[in-house]
C-alpha cells in the first residue's frame, strides 16, 4: 500500500468513526428525550420510527409490551393502530376506482344496498366521497359496530345516525362511515375485507399485519392499557384483540364487515407502518412497488374539508410540528394512541405508538404523541 492510499484509507476510517459517533450521540439524545417524555406521561410502552428522504433511518421501542409479565417491547411487536386503519380502507377504494369498479360520485344507497339518506335532506345524494371525507352528515350516536344501526329495516332509530347539516356541507368525524366503506370494498372486489387488504396492500409491500386476529401471530400482540382516571392507574384492554370467531363463522359478505373494523382494526408494527406511510409520502409507491396511482395518492391527501384539513382518510395539520404542514392520521382506542405523519415535500415522516399513557391533550392531539413527534423531528430531521 502506498503512503497516499494508506492516508486516504485511514482518513476514511476516521471519518466513518466520527460519523458513527455523531449518529450514536444523535440517537442517544433522542432516546433520553423519549424516556423523559414517557416518564412524564406515565407511558407503559412506546414504539417509534423515523423516515428521512424516503428511507427508515431510526426505529426503537421502549418500555413494556406487557406489564403483568414485565415483557419488554420490541420493534417486531404489533399494535392495533386504531383510526390510522381508515387509510388502508381508503387506499383499497382508490385501487377499485382505478380498476373501474367504483367512483367517488357513487350513491352510498346503491353501494351498500339500503337507503342511506339524511331524513332532513332526502333529495341530497350521499356519495362515497362524502363518506370517506366525513362530510356525509353521518354520526356515531347509534353506534358503528354493525350496519344494523343505519339500516332502516333493522333499526327504528336509524334517523338518529344523521346530523342536522346537509350532506356535503359540513364535517363530522364518524367511524360508521368507514365501516360502511369496508362493506363496499367487499361488494366490489368479491374478497373478504381483511383478505383484500392483505392481498392488495400488505403482501405487495411485504408488511406483516392485518385485521383478522386469527390470521396473525398473537404472541406479537402488544397488550393495550386503558387509563383509569378514578383509580389513577392502568388496566389491560383485551377487547382490543377480540377474535370474534363466532361472528366470523356466520359472516355475510358485504354486510358483516364491521366485525373486522375497517375503521380501526389494523394490527401492525411501528416499523411496518412507517414503510406504509412512506408509500403515501411517495405518492403511491414504495421500494419499486406501486400500490396506487400518483393521482389517487394526491386525491387522498387533498383537503376536502378545508377547516379540518381532512381528505380521504388522510388529514393535513399545521399544529403537530410548529410552523410545518404535516400529512397523516392519528388513532386512539382502548388506551392506545398512535400517530403517523409525514411531510411530502421534505420527504420525512414519523410514526409514534404507545400502548398506554396518561391521556392529556394539547391542540387536539395526545400530548405524549405530539411531544414525541417533535423530539424525533428535532433530533433526526431538523
Amino acid at each position: 500500500m502506498t503512503r497516499t492510499s494508506f492516508f486516504i484509507s485511514s482518513l476514511f476510517i476516521l471519518l466513518s468513526l466520527l460519523l458513527s459517533k455523531a449518529g450514536y450521540s444523535q440517537a442517544a439524545k433522542a432516546e433520553a428525550d423519549l424516556l423523559d417524555i414517557m416518564k412524564s406521561h406515565d407511558a407503559i410502552g412506546l414504539s417509534v420510527a423515523v423516515v428521512k428522504e424516503g428511507n427508515i433511518i431510526y426505529t426503537h421501542s421502549f418500555g413494556l409490551k406487557d406489564a403483568e409479565s414485565n415483557t419488554p417491547l420490541t420493534d417486531k411487536d404489533i399494535f392495533r393502530i386504531a383510526s390510522i386503519s381508515k387509510s388502508f380502507s381508503a387506499t383499497s377504494v382508490m385501487q377499485l376506482i382505478e380498476a373501474g369498479k367504483l367512483s367517488l360520485k357513487d350513491d352510498m344507497s346503491d353501494l351498500v344496498g339500503f337507503k342511506v339518506r339524511n331524513p332532513n335532506y332526502p333529495e341530497t345524494v350521499i356519495t362515497l366521497k362524502m363518506a370517506m371525507s366525513h362530510t356525509s352528515s353521518l354520526n356515531d350516536s347509534e353506534g358503528y359496530l354493525s350496519l344494523d344501526v343505519i339500516n332502516p329495516a333493522k333499526n327504528p332509530n336509524w334517523a338518529k345516525c344523521y346530523s342536522s347539516y346537509e350532506p356535503g356541507k359540513g364535517y363530522k368525524y364518524c367511524n360508521l362511515n368507514y365501516n360502511m366503506v369496508g362493506t363496499i370494498i367487499e361488494k366490489k372486489s368479491g374478497e373478504r375485507f381483511d383478505r383484500y387488504v392483505k392481498h392488495h396492500i400488505l403482501d405487495p409491500l411485504k408488511l406483516y399485519g392485518g385485521y383478522c386476529v386469527d390470521s396473525l401471530d398473537t404472541s406479537l400482540f402488544t397488550t393495550i392499557y386503558e387509563f383509569d382516571s378514578v383509580a389513577k392507574g392502568f388496566k389491560p384492554a383485551p377487547m382490543a384483540y377480540a377474535p370474534r370467531r363466532e361472528e366470523i363463522k356466520n359472516y355475510v359478505m358485504g354486510y358483516s364487515t364491521p366485525i373486522f373494523s375497517p375503521t380501526g382494526g389494523m394490527k401492525i408494527s411501528a416499523t411496518d407502518l412507517a414503510k406504509y406511510m412512506t408509500m403515501h409520502m411517495n405518492k403511491g409507491i414504495y421500494n419499486g412497488t406501486r400500490i396506487m396511482s400518483e393521482k389517487s395518492a394526491r386525491l387522498m391527501q387533498k383537503k376536502i374539508s378545508e377547516e379540518e384539513g381532512y381528505g380521504l382518510a388522510i388529514m393535513n395539520v399545521d399544529n403537530m410540528i410548529p410552523g410545518m404542514m404535516m400529512t397523516g392520521h392519528t388513532g386512539s382506542a382502548y388506551g392506545l394512541y398512535s400517530a403517523m405523519f409525514f411531510q411530502p415535500k421534505e420527504k420525512f415522516g414519523i410514526v409514534v405508538i404507545t400502548n398506554g399513557c396518561s391521556p392529556v391533550y394539547t391542540d387536539g392531539f395526545n400530548d405524549m404523541l405530539k411531544t414525541a413527534v417533535n423530539s424525533l423531528y428535532n433530533n433526526f430531521i431538523k
